[in-house]
């Protein structure tokens, strides 16, 4: 079931797209190159990442169909957008840039995946990855909370211990053994003020809470949300505006 919702995506869109655009700051120009973007959503960061780039060919990867028709509004020479999985990336020729913004987060095993990633790249080619980590903070902490819960547990266990990812100096660590040379591997806290606490609800429904809507049936996964809701509000201070702080990992680094 594909449960993304750009309009819900977009509640925030200024906030989320910041991250974003420090990424596509990170790459180098590489005129006349090949770029992809895995997990595009609507495509709006891949368009200015084609720009930026100059590169003659950008394609947008993602597998929501839903991201992808919005997708479809952002037009330029040499900028397409295909749904695909990117564990299943087609055999295509070499990269000159793989840039992946806010998408990883959700595949298992990132040592294999950025060495396979690592591979599709030409010599010289830029891996280019931002992934939230808020492990800690809790709109991700109550969600596994919840999602260890009796009427929960059997179909959310597997996936939860997914969402566990690499700490930044073992993603500067990653990058160096894959032989990128002068790895850029940053913490960074983006500061949003939001209206009020029961702002994060909605902020977490447009990312986070889809992975857990994909794989619950609709009644069981409003349940899940009402819980949440519950359990995440008692916890935030109850002040408005709301200070909000989304913590993300940004990596960059250029293929010997």
């Amino acid at each position: 079931m594909d449960t993304w919702n750009p309009a819900q995506y977009d509640l925030f869109k200024q906030e989320r797209s910041q991250p974003g655009r420090d990424l596509i700051a990170l790459v180098e120009p590489c005129p006349g190159g090949r770029v992809l973007d895995l997990g595009c959503g609507t495509g709006e960061l891949t368009r200015q990442l084609h720009a930026h780039s100059r590169a003659a060919e950008t394609l947008g990867l993602d597998r929501s169909a839903r991201m992808l028709h919005a997708a479809q509004q952002q037009t330029a020479a040499g900028l397409r957008f295909e749904l695909g999985d990117i564990l299943a990336l087609p055999d295509e020729p070499q990269w000159d840039v793989i840039f992946s913004n806010a998408a990883l987060q959700w595949l298992p095993d990132h040592p294999t995946l950025f060495a396979r990633l690592a591979e599709r790249l030409n010599p010289g080619g830029q891996l280019a990855v931002q992934v939230p980590t808020m492990e800690q903070h809790g709109v991700h902490r109550v969600a596994k909370e919840v999602a260890r819960l009796p009427r929960f547990a059997a179909t959310l266990d597997g996936f939860i211990h997914r969402l566990d990812l690499p700490s930044a100096d073992a993603y500067a660590e990653l990058f160096w053994r894959l032989g990128f040379d002068r790895p850029n591997v940053r913490l960074q806290i983006y500061p949003h003020v939001l209206p009020g606490p029961e702002d994060a609800v909605e902020w977490i429904k447009g990312t986070l809470l889809t992975a857990y809507e994909n794989r619950l049936d609709r009644a069981t996964f409003a349940e899940f949300l009402d819980e949440y809701r519950r359990r995440l509000l008692a916890e935030l201070p109850a002040e408005r505006p709301c200070f909000f702080p989304y913590q993300r990992i940004l990596m960059w680094g250029r293929r010997s």
